[in-house]
């Protein structure tokens, strides 16, 4: 469902994680792309690398132009096709907030992916409020004062039917929790971690270990929420500590052993939050 010849970066997971999201949704899916790593991939129509019908649209209302796609399918008879929003994180956490929480209230039949590379990647690395805390960027070289955004727990406090984050480095994990969504009903929305080689300051070959240890660490765990309340945690053990993370990447060569204690200490008071709500789900 993914051409080659598409405009990814050698060894960027965005093209490996829409390849797989696409394949299990299948042909019956019309996609609305905002502005993103994500579009450039897609290319524009006629010519697009995707094998579904894309409509790109302004970065601050993809969720608003996949409302109005629904609704046309539906006036149409044509329930059984799926629509999807592919968009990073600028153009979710960011300047398609207002116009995504307003679709989320209306709990509008659309799965929503982000692909998560943590800053306007492909603008030149400036921050967005998915950049995580001290990570140096474009416009925070010296690091980020402010925490990232919990995007999967504002998108649970609307209490929609599914809310759920994802890794390229857990493929089965990914593919399952697309077809879950698929076959749910309202707004399901899927945060995919996808670590940016030249934004992270990593090698060409590194994206999907780093990715594997945000995981393994806690940095960025991996669960589902559904209608608000069910809270489920898919990987329940860490077997790393959080500074075997933040040393592989040249946006945070800069900390200090107390910064990475600190981001260490915000990962665990996370993490055992996330653990409880699992367990009393």
């Amino acid at each position: 469902m993914l051409r080659s010849g598409h405009a990814a970066c050698p060894g960027c997971v965005l093209a490996l994680s829409l390849r797989h999201i696409l394949n299990t949704l299948g042909p019956e899916t019309m996609a609305v792309a905002a502005p993103s790593c994500a579009a450039l991939i897609c290319g524009a129509q006629p010519c697009s690398s995707m094998k579904i019908p894309v409509y790109q649209t302004t970065l601050e209302s993809s969720a608003a132009a996949a409302s109005g796609l629904r609704r046309a399918l539906d006036t149409k008879g044509k329930q059984d096709t799926t629509v999807v929003v592919i968009a990073g994180d600028g153009g979710t956490y960011d300047i398609g907030f207002q116009a995504l929480s307003s679709a989320v209230e209306r709990n509008e039949d659309m799965i929503y992916f982000c692909f998560d590379n943590e800053g306007y990647m492909n603008t030149g690395g400036q921050k967005s409020s998915a950049t995580p805390l001290y990570a140096s960027t474009g416009s925070t070289p010296a690091g980020k004062l402010s925490k990232k955004k919990n995007l999967t727990e504002i998108m649970a406090a609307h209490e929609i039917p599914y809310a759920a984050t994802a890794s390229a480095a857990h493929l089965a994990d990914l593919v399952r929790k697309v077809e879950k969504a698929k076959g749910i009903r309202g707004t399901r929305i899927i945060t995919v971690l996808i670590p940016c080689l030249p934004g992270w300051g990593l090698p060409d070959d590194e994206a999907i270990a780093t990715a594997r240890l945000a995981v393994d660490t806690g940095v960025f765990p991996l669960y589902e929420v559904e209608e608000g309340q069910r809270y489920t945690l898919n990987q329940t053990t860490r077997t790393r500590p959080v500074k075997d993370y933040l040393m592989t990447q040249k946006r945070y060569r800069h900390l200090s052993a107390e910064d990475r204690d600190e981001i260490q200490l915000m990962v665990d008071r996370n993490w055992t939050r996330l653990a409880e709500r699992s367990a009393t789900s």
